[in-house]
């Protein structure tokens, strides 16, 4: 049977028991316990430890192992005789339609034609997709002329780098406010819930845990910015840091909308059960929440109609509106339109989520149906 304490209404929201405390002063409290108690957290250390050090693993692995051989195809016998000794793997064709064809199939990385301009001092020229085939041409010694097929303002490599990039902070940092729920369901087992709303508002309490964690959050996006340019430059991929730099001033605040609209359901989930080992059967909608966003991403990045959509989304948009921008596939207007679109869905979750808080909060024995709780707090 569910036990239910009556919380402190919501009228008395901007005063304690006292009169003295205010609803903004008791969201800053709140907001400093937070953060001083995952400061104090070894596991908070842990977790931002093992995402730097990935940082660096990504960044020098690559450059430690290497890959295989690149691939080329190569006009005629004449261009397979000059690229003899270079370190690459070589298809001969017999004409520079069957070259464009291999490279349109991904079966080879560049093809290598003769050179009939006389611009080339190496008698070559190097056929490519989207992007200039850097490996391919350090093999050649004296860089020839490049022509690309289809030719964009962002390459096709630098667009898969960026989403990869994107996607996978923006899961991390979603899958990181669970800790709200964690920490909700922690004072309501141990009962430090019931002392916390006899001195602040429970709305405050609310407010005050999605700020503190919006600065955590904040803060380890200072660390990563400031650890990537050191990671990359240790595995000489410095220019990987030129590529992502312009994406971060969209991807940044869509992040941070992201994670607060997050953060409200992840505090929802916590005060739903009065359980640690319960947490998991109210947290299942949230995890879909924050992981739809990344598989969505990664699965639909080639197909422009789906891309489209899901920027218009206030779970997906975080991740696709930012790599719209970066593609140049989107108008700064339909970027403020859809932080927009966010920021109005993080205020109506919000407002959803502080009454589920404030009519759960307080109700123990086991998991609160949300039509209870919505009850509850009238």
């Amino acid at each position: 049977m569910t036990a239910t304490i009556e919380p402190r209404s919501a009228e008395v929201d901007d005063t304690d028991a006292d009169g003295g405390t205010s609803f903004m002063a008791a969201t800053r409290l709140v907001a400093e316990r937070e953060v001083k108690t995952f400061l104090r957290s070894k596991g908070f250390w842990i977790g931002l430890g093992v995402i730097v050090a990935g940082l660096f693993a990504a960044a020098i692995l690559p450059s430690v192992f290497g890959g295989g051989q690149p691939s080329v195809a190569a006009v005629g016998p004449e261009v397979t005789r000059a690229l003899a000794g270079s370190e690459l793997e070589v298809r001969e064709v017999a004409d520079r339609a069957a070259a464009e064809e291999l490279l349109r199939e991904e079966e080879v990385e560049a093809a290598v034609v003769a050179d009939t301009t006389g611009q080339s001092p190496t008698g070559v020229r190097v056929l490519a997709l989207s992007d200039p085939p850097t490996d391919v041409m350090a093999q050649l010694g004296t860089s020839p002329p490049v022509d690309l097929l289809d030719a964009a303002d962002v390459s096709q490599g630098e667009r898969q780098l960026v989403i990869m990039v994107f996607s996978l902070m923006f899961l991390i940092f979603a899958m990181g406010g669970a800790a709200i729920a964690q920490s909700t369901v922690t004072e309501k087992q141990t009962r430090i819930v019931e002392i916390l709303v006899s001195t602040v508002p429970v709305r405050a309490l609310l407010t005050g845990k999605i700020v503190g964690h919006t600065l955590l959050t904040l803060g380890q996006v200072v660390v990563l910015a400031v650890a990537a340019p050191i990671a990359l430059s240790v595995g000489g991929q410095t220019e990987l840091l030129r590529v992502i730099a312009p994406a971060l001033g969209w991807f940044v605040p869509f992040l941070v909308l992201g994670f607060v609209l997050l953060a409200a359901m992840w505090a929802v989930a916590g005060s739903l059960v009065s359980r640690q080992e319960d947490l998991g059967s109210s947290m299942s909608l949230v995890m879909i929440l924050a992981l739809g966003p990344y598989f969505a991403v990664m699965f639909f990045s080639d197909n422009a109609t789906v891309m489209n959509v899901l920027s218009y989304v206030p779970f997906s948009s975080a991740i696709a509106m930012p790599v719209r921008m970066f593609s140049q596939e989107a108008e700064p207007w339909e970027a403020l339109l859809s932080m927009g679109l966010l920021a109005g869905s993080l205020a109506l979750i919000v407002l959803l989520a502080s009454r589920l808080y404030a009519g759960s909060l307080l109700q123990t024995g086991g998991k609160v149906a949300l039509s209870k709780a919505w009850t509850a707090a009238d």
